[in-house]
């Protein structure tokens, strides 16, 4: 099935079946299955609540990369039960406040638009479009924006942007564009979601170290907004915002057209922080600090954190697997600065379940928000949680991306 300008769109969501490699790890010898299944199932096995919101989203896309790389076809009917749980059998949802606008309810949409392309019984296939249908318009015509046209990232927030909201609204956005019908101004659409990285890499990319503070309030009213050079940007690099924006633009370059004029700049401006990234990388264990930038890496109270370590190996990864790295060298930097960051997360982040033989995830901080200050405190004085599907969501994508590599 072709859908439309984009590039290869109909694989990204349609099962494939790739050939998975185990990759090398210090914890080989505790493995028994490929990491990827194993943590789906353990995850799934524990009960995962169906809801249309982003944490259970986040875990439905590792899901999805689950069902493509192994074609077990309980994922899709898992996922189908979870999305179906919270629609109505006319594709409305069951729940959902009209009046709240925030881009982290658009993340469910991408889930959404998963089970629309791989649907065979029509009635599936309208009741999942009628539910994208909705959640597009309520992004597009309902969503708050700054003056520059970036969409808040909620009512609460006014005229802020965050690196989130790419993730949460970015491939969702760029999957529906890609599909046959509406928008009726594609091109206007496609223009539109390249526009919010365009502000996003306009005021948080930091020239020195190339990499993005947390996010920006355009009327520099925020008490944590930078007006001193009036980007409005928050003081800190905080690993997970980062990890949500290095996502995001790895999976709307999916979908984004060859021919656009704006794909080269997103593939720049994924290439500066993968480079960025890479050049983080703690030495010592191979993973990344809750807090990055400055003279943060090692402070007191200061970690290092497991979803945004998991997000940085999967967005490695597929950027060379896409062959969106410059050349050989720099794809062979990706993946080595990738295995280290997975052997570590094998070994410390992946825990074994000693009731029923599955594993849990560990190291993953509850939340992260610029509804404060911003500041350094605030953010190394958030709990660690356990079983985070935030972390574990990224950890089957990034187990994804590394089985499929050459075990040499």
């Amino acid at each position: 099935m072709k859908l439309g300008p984009c590039v290869t769109t109909a694989a990204y969501w349609l099962p494939l079946i790739w050939a998975a490699t185990t990759a090398a790890s210090p914890s080989l010898e505790k493995q028994q299955q490929p990491y990827s299944t194993w943590m789906a199932d353990s995850t799934i096995t524990r009960g995962v609540e169906a809801t249309r919101w982003y944490t259970e989203a986040t875990f439905y896309r590792g899901v999805e990369a689950a069902h493509n790389a192994s074609g077990d076809a309980r994922y899709l009917s898992f996922l189908t039960t979870q999305i179906d749980g919270i629609l109505q059998r006319n594709g409305s949802f069951r729940a959902y406040d009209l009046t709240d606008h925030q881009l982290d309810n658009m993340r469910i949409g991408a889930a959404i638009l998963y089970l629309y392309t791989a649907a065979t019984e029509p009635s599936a296939k309208a009741r999942y479009r009628v539910a994208a249908d909705f959640l597009y318009d309520q992004l597009v015509h309902h969503q708050k924006r700054t003056a520059s046209g970036g969409f808040w990232h909620k009512d609460r927030y006014p005229n802020q942007m965050w690196l989130d909201g790419l993730f949460m609204a970015g491939p969702f956005s760029a999957a529906y564009v890609a599909l046959p019908g509406p928008p009726s101004n594609v091109t206007a659409a496609w223009d539109d979601i390249a526009l919010q990285f365009d502000l996003t890499e306009t005021h948080c990319r930091d020239g020195s170290s190339g990499m993005l503070r947390h996010g920006y309030d355009e009327s520099l009213r925020a008490p944590w907004a930078d007006k001193a050079d009036g980007s409005g940007a928050s003081p800190h690099v905080w690993i997970r915002a980062q990890g949500w924006y290095l996502m995001a633009l790895a999976d709307v370059l999916d979908w984004f057209p060859l021919q656009h004029a704006a794909r080269p700049r997103l593939l720049g401006y994924l290439q500066t922080l993968a480079r960025a990234v890479v050049r983080a990388q703690e030495a010592a264990s191979g993973g990344w600090w809750l807090v990055m930038d400055g003279d943060s890496p090692g402070r007191k109270g200061n970690y290092i954190e497991s979803s945004g370590t998991a997000m940085y190996v999967y967005g490695l990864l597929k950027a060379v697997r896409k062959g969106y790295h410059a050349d050989a060298a720099e794809g062979a930097a990706f993946v080595a600065a990738a295995r280290r960051a997975y052997a570590l997360m094998t070994d410390r982040f992946v825990a074994r379940n000693g009731t029923n033989g599955g594993i849990n995830w560990e190291g993953t901080v509850r939340v992260g928000s610029l509804d404060t200050t911003g500041d350094f405190k605030y953010y190394t004085s958030i709990p660690i949680v356990e079983n985070s599907l935030i972390g574990i969501g990224p950890f089957i994508l990034a187990s994804v991306e590394m089985e499929q590599l050459p075990s040499s």
